[in-house]
C-alpha cells in the first residue's frame, strides 16, 4: 500500500479520534478528541496503533508527527473507562498501550511529538515516548494518577527513562505538574519555543530529518534504542561493528563522496 491510499484511507476514518494527513513523506497525526482532553481511551489506542503502525515500512514514509487539537495534548487512560470496564478489558488496555508506547521506538522513521498545552499521565507517556518532542513554553507535564489512587506506574516507566531519577520521583509521588522550561532542563523535551513559533520550530526539525537518508537513521535509530540496556563496553562492541557495516552502505558511499565534493547528497533510502 502506498502512502497516497494510506491517506484516503485513514482520513476517512469514522470515529475522527484522529485526522491524518501525509505530505511529502511526513505523515501528521493528530489527537482530535479536546471533549475528552484526547484522552487515550482504548478505541484511542487502536486508531493510534493503525496510524503510526501502518505503512511503517514504507520506504516513502521519513517522519511521523504526532500533535493535538485544544489545550491538553492528551490527559491519559480514560479514567471513566477504566472504572467501568471488567478486569480482562483493563488488561487488553494496558497491554494495548504497552504495545503503542514500545512500538514507537521499533517505527524506523524518527517520532516528533509535538506539545502545545498539557500532557498527563499516559500522555505524558506518550511524549516520553517518541524519539523527538517540541513544546511550546506554555506546556506542561505531570504524571498526577496518585492523585486519584491510581499511580502512574506505566507512565514513570517511560518518564524515568527520560529524566534524572529525582525529577521522575518529585513528578509521580507529588503529581504536580513539570512546567516547560523545567521539562527541557530535565530532558523530557527536546526543544521549547514560544506557542507562535512552534510549526516554524517542527517544521525545521522535519527538514532536518528529510535531508538525511532514511535507511540510515532507520539503522541508527535501531542500534540507539538496543545499546541502552548494554554496558558500555558491549555497547562500544556492538556500535563499532554497526558503524564498520554502515560503512559498506551505497548510503555512506554517497554521503562521504557528496561530502568531499561539496554538494548535496542524493540519497536512495534503501
Amino acid at each position: 500500500m502506498v502512502l497516497s491510499s494510506f491517506l484516503i484511507r485513514r482520513c476517512s476514518n469514522l470515529s475522527n479520534l484522529t485526522i491524518v494527513s501525509v505530505d511529502k513523506g511526513v505523515k501528521r497525526i493528530t489527537l482530535n478528541n479536546p471533549k475528552k482532553r484526547n484522552a487515550l481511551s482504548s478505541a484511542m489506542l487502536d486508531q493510534l496503533e493503525r496510524d503510526i503502525f501502518d505503512d511503517a515500512q514504507d520506504v516513502n514514509l521519513r517522519c511521523i508527527v504526532l500533535q493535538s487539537n485544544g489545550p491538553v495534548f492528551s490527559s491519559g487512560h480514560d479514567l471513566k473507562e477504566l472504572y467501568n470496564c471488567d478486569q480482562k478489558t483493563r488488561e487488553e488496555i494496558f497491554k494495548k498501550c504497552s504495545e503503542v508506547m514500545v512500538g514507537i521506538r521499533n517505527v524506523p522513521v524518527p517520532v516528533i511529538a509535538v506539545v502545545n498545552g498539557l500532557a498527563a499521565a499516559a500522555g505524558c507517556q506518550l511524549v516520553a515516548s517518541c524519539d523527538i518532542s517540541i513544546a511550546s513554553s506554555k506546556s506542561q507535564f505531570s504524571t498526577p494518577g496518585a492523585s486519584v489512587g491510581l499511580f502512574c506506574s506505566t507512565p514513570g516507566i517511560a518518564v524515568s527513562r527520560n529524566v534524572p531519577l529525582k525529577i521522575a520521583s518529585y513528578m509521580l509521588l507529588t503529581g504536580n505538574n513539570l512546567i516547560a522550561k523545567d521539562a527541557i532542563q530535565a530532558g523530557l523535551i527536546s526543544r521549547m519555543v514560544e506557542e507562535q513559533e512552534l510549526e516554524t520550530e517542527t517544521e525545521k526539525v522535519i527538514h532536518s530529518i528529510l535531508s538525511k537518508s532514511r535507511s540510515v537513521l532507520a539503522l541508527g535509530k535501531k542500534f540507539f534504542y538496543s545499546q541502552l540496556d548494554k554496558s558500555i563496553e558491549e555497547a562500544y562492541s556492538l556500535g563499532s561493528n554497526v558503524m564498520v557495516k554502515n560503512l559498506s552502505h551505497k548510503e555512506a558511499k554517497e554521503g562521504i563522496e557528496a561530502f568531499f565534493e561539496k554538494r548535496v547528497p542524493n540519497w536512495t533510502h534503501d
